[in-house]
């Protein structure tokens, strides 16, 4: 069986869904986006980011970061 390593899996979701935050990447088994997306920019992805409001538990809004890929490393499949 081929298990996909944490970067794999959130680049697969962010090119499904478009981006993730850090609550998407819990149900992928990921605590640390930010350090995922630190590795991700160490193999040449270009990941913009930007602060979107979102509602907690007790409906009261936060913002969060929302990832996004802007390009992928050269030769890295599409």
């Amino acid at each position: 069986m081929n298990k996909m390593t944490q970067c794999e899996k959130i680049v697969k979701y962010m090119k499904e869904a478009g981006g993730i935050t850090a609550r998407d990447a819990m149900y992928l088994g990921c605590m640390r986006l930010a350090s995922r997306i630190h590795d991700l920019k160490k193999m040449g992805y270009v990941i913009s980011s930007e602060m979107i409001k979102v509602k907690n538990m007790d409906g009261s809004e936060t913002y969060v970061a929302h990832y996004k890929i802007e390009s992928e490393p050269e030769g890295s499949e599409s």
